[in-house]
């Protein structure tokens, strides 16, 4: 990095990744009893099938961007895990390597293996498929009569972006 400025901006970045997943870490603690296995309709996959792909699309665009960076690829992408804690580990990993990849090529002003003409598009991209599939958890819930109301909803997710340190 070349001055403070840079540096900074680097770290509000990061800090934005780590938000986004405490974002979904949060969403998964909060969810209603059965929360995991709700659908938005029948063939969708499951709100611990989302959680699940989620980690296994960060693990992937790390091996193939910044090889150095990966993690071992789980055997499938779509898991019913049925335990919140093993999710939870699973995203906090999946997290760190994203994080750990992007702040190294940024700090080495290296270029992305194979996506991305800057590695901060890989933390941009990934804070907005993880924002679609927020959607979807929550819509799933909704049709499976289990929907979570704002505020409940609320303080462990969209608070967590506004909140000052």
């Amino acid at each position: 990095m070349s001055n403070a400025q840079d540096q900074r901006l680097l770290e509000v970045l990061l800090d934005s990744w780590d938000r986004n997943n405490t974002i979904l870490v949060n969403l998964l603690r909060a969810l209603p009893p059965g929360g995991l296995v709700a659908r938005a309709m029948e063939g969708s996959p499951s709100v611990a099938e989302l959680f699940t792909h989620i980690h296994f699309v960060r693990l992937v665009l790390v091996s193939e961007d910044a090889p150095e960076f990966a993690k071992k690829l789980p055997k499938e992408e779509w898991v019913a895990e049925r335990e919140p804690d093993r999710v939870a580990q699973m995203l906090h990993e999946s997290a760190k390597a994203v994080r750990d990849a992007v702040n190294n090529r940024v700090q080495a002003g290296r270029d992305m293996k194979l996506h991305y003409d800057h590695p901060i598009l890989l933390l941009q991209h990934m804070i907005w498929h993880e924002g679609y599939h927020h959607g979807q958890i929550k819509l799933a819930l909704k049709a499976a009569g289990r929907a979570m109301t704002d505020q409940e909803a609320g303080p462990v997710t969209w608070d967590v972006w506004m909140l000052k340190k």
